[in-house]
């Protein structure tokens, strides 16, 4: 087999369909988020990002970066070994306390990131729980869907974010089985919110255990940041909260939080967490100082709903379209590939504008879009050129408005 001739071909075909993904060379620029600038081969220009997954900007506060510098001449550049070894830092061991007090858990477990968080837990619970079914969200996340099937238990989809057809379906189960429900509370493509104390009422009544991936909601919701879990105050229902330190936190790794033995439990049998090098401790104690920083502070919280509902009302006066939805990210529905990325690369060139295309197979073939998320940061002069900009390439490219 012409083994190379294969992957020439597969990548072909991602081309003509308009799938292929293509990265803008980007540079983060300490202290000007959302500011940033785009290396191409005319030459570096400035660009405005609107596509960050760092939904506070918190990668650039001061107090972050100082933690992170501080724990650096401390500590030097890595972990040593995974946390078995010789990996496991004071940083750690004070990060996983305050992310269990962030939650009200017993105890909490970092890992590398929080797809390896999702991968390494699910798998571990749902493989070594005897007999285990596990009822996933049709909308969970590709690193939950992984860790499902890498358990081999068996699996069962339930309607999106619906707690009736998940009735249905632990009804129909023996009931001494275990039983695993897993559903993320903020659904990064569209943006809607699971209804996460009508998922636990039901989980309940048929003796199932809860999974609930916080990635997109920590930091962000919540009186001290602890996610739509802590904002609707059913935390403590749940058996398992999954977070990120990369998105809401603005550093990088990934976490559960929920009882002592839980937590111990995964530590002791999950291999994503027995044989991967630890986070360096510099990471630790930036994302240390971050939690600590949004647990204080509501400041940051109340700028991104603001500038969030002024980018929306923007985009409604424009006739650009959007998915109306409860959270803090916005699509802007396009509903093409090809023109999808052409926006995109048009946005990029032009206007020093960063947005990356969301394709398939991230979304549904048909529902093309831009994954805009708006941070405290973004001025409202930021705000009038991204809509401007969006409002003239809708025009050139004949897409249909909003009504």
């Amino acid at each position: 087999m012409n083994y190379d001739a294969f992957f020439r071909k597969q990548l072909d075909g991602l081309r003509r369909e308009g799938n292929y993904r293509t990265f803008a060379n980007i540079q983060r620029q300490s202290g000007a988020f959302p500011g940033a600038m785009h290396h191409r081969d005319r030459g570096p220009a400035p660009v405005t990002v609107w596509c960050s997954n760092d939904y506070l900007g918190m990668g650039q506060h001061p107090q972050v970066i100082a933690a992170m510098h501080e724990a650096l001449d401390k500590c030097g550049a890595g972990a040593g070994g995974t946390r078995n070894i010789s990996g496991t830092n004071h940083y750690h061991v004070l990060l996983e306390r305050e992310l269990a007090d962030l939650h009200g858990t017993e105890s909490a477990l970092l890992f590398t990131s929080g797809y390896v968080s999702n991968w390494a837990t699910l798998s571990t619970l749902a493989s070594r729980l005897p007999g285990c079914v596990v009822l996933s969200d049709a909308g969970n996340h590709a690193s939950m869907i992984e860790g499902i099937r890498h358990s081999r238990a068996e699996r069962i989809l339930f309607r999106h974010n619906d707690p009736e057809d998940l009735a249905r379906h632990l009804a129909a189960l023996p009931k001494d089985a275990p039983k695993l429900v897993a559903f993320e509370s903020v659904y990064s493509m569209d943006g809607d919110i699971g209804p996460i104390t009508e998922m636990c009422d039901v989980a309940d009544r048929y003796g199932a255990m809860t999974y609930l991936d916080e990635v997109h909601g920590v930091g962000i919701y919540g009186p001290r940041g602890g996610g739509i879990s802590e904002r609707e105050g059913v935390a403590h229902r749940l058996t398992v909260i999954e977070g990120t330190l990369a998105k809401g936190f603005g550093v990088i790794g990934g976490y559960i939080a929920g009882s002592a033995n839980m937590c111990d439990f995964v530590r002791s049998f999950a291999s994503g967490f027995i044989f991967t090098t630890a986070l360096p401790p510099h990471v630790a104690a930036g994302a240390l100082a971050s939690v600590r920083h949004l647990k204080a502070s509501n400041t940051e919280r109340l700028r991104h709903k603001e500038v969030v509902a002024k980018l929306r009302r923007a985009l409604d006066a424009a006739g650009v379209p959007h998915y109306d939805n409860p959270s803090h990210i916005v699509p802007v529905i396009v509903g093409d590939p090809v023109r999808c990325k052409t926006i995109c690369d048009l946005l990029l060139d032009r206007h020093g504008i960063y947005v990356q295309p969301i394709n398939y197979p991230t979304v549904p073939r048909g529902t093309e879009r831009l994954r805009i998320t708006p941070s405290p940061l973004h001025s409202d002069a930021d705000i009038a050129h991204l809509v401007e900009a969006l409002s003239t390439l809708w025009a050139e490219l004949h897409l249909a408005r909003a009504a």
